[in-house]
């Protein structure tokens, strides 16, 4: 089944769709808020704002910024985390892509 983006109940199914505060997904990884805002000022995830202005972030983002606490939990500077996890999704999009080329034309 398809998810109805138009009816409200579609939106649970979406990843994508920015359901979660900054606080609330600060809680959510264990982190701080300040984190998820380096990731925004780090050009890694770009959350929705609110009307208010108030960052929103989705699932998908959530499961990037996870990936990132992990590499700086073991030692890795926040920068550097970022560009890895840039790197690595290159990477598995390039990949991606030679293991289904699309069709010329």
């Amino acid at each position: 089944m398809i998810p109805d983006q138009h009816h409200p109940a579609g939106k649970f199914d979406d990843e994508h769709y920015p359901a979660y505060t900054t606080g609330r997904a600060a809680d959510m990884l264990g982190t701080t808020q300040n984190f998820l805002r380096s990731l925004d000022e780090a050009g890694l995830i770009q959350p929705q704002r609110s009307t208010g202005g108030h960052r929103r972030y989705s699932r998908h983002q959530l499961r990037i910024a996870a990936r990132v606490r992990h590499l700086v939990d073991q030692g890795t500077a926040i920068d550097a985390a970022c560009r890895i996890i840039t790197l690595e999704d290159q990477l598995h999009e390039a990949q991606r892509h030679n293991t289904h080329p699309q069709p010329a034309g």
